[in-house]
């Protein structure tokens, strides 16, 4: 090391960012607590659970909590009918909420403005306003007691939020590319699914994560359109086990760890692009 370097003076790092960085600290531990707690507590049986230590590591990692709550609980069928619904609510929703609102905000035609208000008044519908009229809508149409009577309901709440978010998105596009893709001579179509959409890939994954844990989470649907047992999602299975596995409770942790997992693996794997989406609406505000 040269004496020039040994004379610099070190970089302390200020009061204010260390109390800052602590504070954050404390808010992630007590945001990652509960799951840890989640996590112990499906690892144990009834007498470890009531003897006052819930919190501490289980003596015995009881691995057995999960293979029962797969089958005797029938975890697997409610996950497979979470998944299978939540993926169809998905897809079906970027793909009518992403033309919609490239239709919207880069064509031009006399009704567009309205249109978007029209879309944008869904976000102001609860869903407890429109439970009962959905119900027997669902039910003259013969869909209660399917995936439809989910998908149908997912879809329709979650296009208002999907073409704010990506309308917002596809206005702040250059004009010019779709002109230079006109000459090349791309179609309406290729210019959409090739320039356009890989611009907005941020706001899409934005989307696929709300519409997700909307989904995923959802219970007063799932509950009140779905009473087959081997129709339901993991929300109504939940809730269910509660009576079937009352004194049991370390499968009923177990299963709501099955539950939370997807949510994880889902962030995880989209949390940047979310960042990337969050940042760029801020500018862009």
């Amino acid at each position: 090391m040269s004496t020039a370097e040994m004379a610099l003076p070190k970089k302390t790092m200020p009061i204010g960012t260390i109390l800052l960085q602590a504070f954050l600290i404390l808010i992630a531990i007590t945001q990652i607590y509960p799951l840890i707690w989640l996590a112990f507590f499906s690892l144990k049986d009834n007498s470890e659970i009531f003897s006052g230590d819930v919190a501490n590591l289980p003596k015995q990692f009881l691995w057995s909590n999960y293979a029962k709550a797969l089958s005797e609980g029938h975890v697997l069928t409610y996950f497979f009918n979470s998944v299978f619904v939540t993926a169809v609510s998905i897809i079906l929703v970027l793909i009518l909420s992403s033309m919609t609102g490239y239709a919207i905000t880069r064509m031009n035609w006399k009704l567009s403005g309205l249109t978007l208000t029209i879309i944008l008044l869904g976000m102001m519908v609860p869903i407890h306003a429109a439970l009962l009229p959905l119900f027997m809508v669902l039910k003259n149409l013969g869909l209660l007691n399917s995936y439809w009577s989910l998908i149908i309901p997912y879809v329709a709440f979650g296009i208002p939020m999907a073409v704010f978010i990506l309308g917002s998105f596809f206005r702040g596009v250059p004009r010019e590319l779709e002109e230079a893709a006109v000459i090349d001579g791309c179609g309406i179509y290729r210019t959409f699914f090739s320039i356009i959409l890989p611009l907005v890939r941020p706001a899409i994954s934005t989307v696929a994560i709300f519409t997700f844990l909307s989904c995923w989470n959802e219970l007063m649907f799932a509950v009140t359109f779905i009473n087959k047992e081997s129709m339901q999602t993991l929300t109504v299975g939940m809730m269910s086990m509660v009576g079937t596995y009352i004194t049991q409770w370390g499968i009923i942790g177990a299963g709501l760890m099955i539950t939370t997992i997807p949510t994880i693996i889902i962030y995880l794997l989209l949390n940047k692009q979310v960042q990337r989406s969050m940042i760029a609406g801020a500018v862009k505000g």
